[in-house]
């Protein structure tokens, strides 16, 4: 092998999907409609009747779960969000006052925003592509995997981890709220939760001054019931 290392990675990335077959519809369904679209083939080539008819609705399903799969997708870049409809999914809207967060001694932005009412900590993290929380911070605050959701292969300081996508009906922070924004439950993600670009990127700007990041939304609405909750520390 000339690069058993790559080749380790790639088993280890098929593996996780194969995990992840029995707690996804959209693996069940794809894996049901390939095995369909193989045997309406075979019935094809020996004029078996109602073969054609097999073949023909695994390729509408199959096509059906690719076009779920690219919403998905769709809603993780704001750019592509606005151009494509999200059936059955709340628009992600980020809004309300500009907000100030200190710059903490660890060198991090931490923040203790309101999700769904509850508190919870948080850390703003430019590197992450979408908002995390771990299973414990979606029980408490009543987050639920997202039925037939994609499932997410996360990189981590411990590894590479198993998420499921959930929808945030409300994540509310000194004078900014946002609603219907995805996330993804991460177990083993301890208590850290991530505030990703998801977020920022549906904000008008966000910059750092004299150690203060500076979150303005579009469309500055009137200043939100204050969360008390602008610095984690």
């Amino acid at each position: 092998m000339d690069n058993p290392g790559a080749l380790a990675e790639i088993w280890d990335s098929v593996a996780a999907v194969i995990r992840e077959v029995p707690r996804s519809g959209l693996l069940i369904a794809t894996l049901v409609a390939l095995v369909c679209g193989w045997i309406g083939s075979i019935m094809v080539r020996r004029d078996v009747p109602m073969g054609g008819t097999i073949r023909l609705t695994s390729t509408l399903v199959l096509t059906g779960i690719l076009v779920t799969i690219v919403l998905q997708l769709a809603r993780f870049d704001p750019r592509i969000d606005l151009a494509l409809p999200t059936v059955g999914l709340p628009e992600q809207v980020v809004e309300g006052g500009e907000t100030r967060i200190p710059l903490a001694p660890d060198g991090h932005f931490w923040l203790v925003a309101q999700v769904n009412g509850e508190p919870v900590e948080f850390m703003i993290d430019t590197g992450a592509t979408l908002t995390a929380v771990s299973t414990d911070v979606a029980q408490r605050t009543g987050l639920e995997p997202r039925r037939g959701g994609l499932p997410v292969q996360l990189s981590t300081a411990n590894g590479t981890i198993s998420a499921q996508l959930a929808t945030v009906d409300e994540i509310r922070f000194g004078n900014v709220a946002a609603r219907g924004l995805d996330a993804v439950i991460a177990p083993n993600l301890g208590d850290t939760s991530v505030i990703g670009m998801n977020l920022l990127s549906r904000l008008k700007g966000w910059r750092v001054e004299d150690n203060t990041l500076i979150l303005t939304p579009n469309n500055p609405q009137p200043v939100l019931e204050e969360s008390g909750a602008e610095s984690g520390y």
